[in-house]
């Protein structure tokens, strides 16, 4: 059980008695090294579960900030399952995905949808986004440590040196692509994975996405955590854990 991704809460930080360095940001291989790293050892894991909080921070046209938080539940055995619960202000969605079948539920309009699906979570992220203008919660977690990570765009990468999360020792890496600036904070040890996120553009004035979350490894996953439960009837019956 692994705690995965800790809140950032954009207060300022208090003054430390002895100030850090913080180095220029340019190509720092280790950085890269660490980032290659940490997606090799997410594709080592078999069943996952995450608990997620986003926050989106928007821009007015005034230059106002204005913050929306989500809440994020996800169930995953890939390459070929998903069960996956947003929920927030403005929206709820439930997404199951069985390798052959993607279900969407949307209980505060009462939408409720089945499509054939392509046979990976990737491919199906990807479907959805392409015919749906649907864009998956989390997608990165399933691209990391493959070419489909886009490593080779990243334009600056830095090692800014150790940190803590939640207690934990951590690396805190800063990266740089076309439009973006981005930090992680990797765990230390034989276990490297990802325990805070922070995204900011560059297109708008500092918008920010930041990442709060909890990852457990599972061993199993039951098989009727990513199906409906009754193709009839009322759908909050359709969508109980197995």
């Amino acid at each position: 059980m692994t705690t995965f991704v800790s809140a950032q809460t954009g207060a300022p930080a208090a003054p430390s008695q002895t100030a850090r360095s913080v180095p220029t940001a340019s190509h720092d291989q280790d950085a890269i090294d660490a980032l290659n790293k940490m997606g090799a050892y997410l594709r080592t894991l078999k069943a996952f579960q995450i608990r997620a909080t986003t926050t989106k921070e928007d821009v007015l046209e005034d230059g106002q900030k204005i913050d929306f938080e989500t809440a994020v539940d996800l169930l995953a055995r890939p390459p070929d399952r998903l069960r996956l619960e947003v929920n927030s202000d403005r929206q709820q969605r439930l997404f199951l995905y069985d390798g052959k079948n993607f279900t969407l539920w949307a209980e505060r309009v009462n939408y409720y949808a089945t499509v054939p699906a392509p046979p990976t979570i990737i491919q199906l992220a990807d479907r959805l986004e392409d015919k749906f203008g649907i864009e998956m919660p989390l997608e990165d977690l399933f691209l990391w440590g493959t070419p489909r990570s886009n490593v080779s765009q990243i334009k600056a990468a830095m090692d800014v040196g150790p940190s803590q999360v939640e207690g934990t020792t951590c690396e805190q890496y800063a990266f740089r692509q076309e439009g973006l600036d981005w930090q992680i904070w990797i765990q230390d040890g034989n276990y490297p994975l990802p325990r805070k996120l922070v995204i900011t553009t560059l297109t708008d004035e500092a918008a920010s996405i930041q990442l709060c979350a909890y990852l457990e490894s599972c061993a199993v996953l039951q098989r009727s955590c990513f199906h409906v439960r009754s193709a009839e009837g009322c759908p909050e019956d359709c969508f109980r854990r197995g």
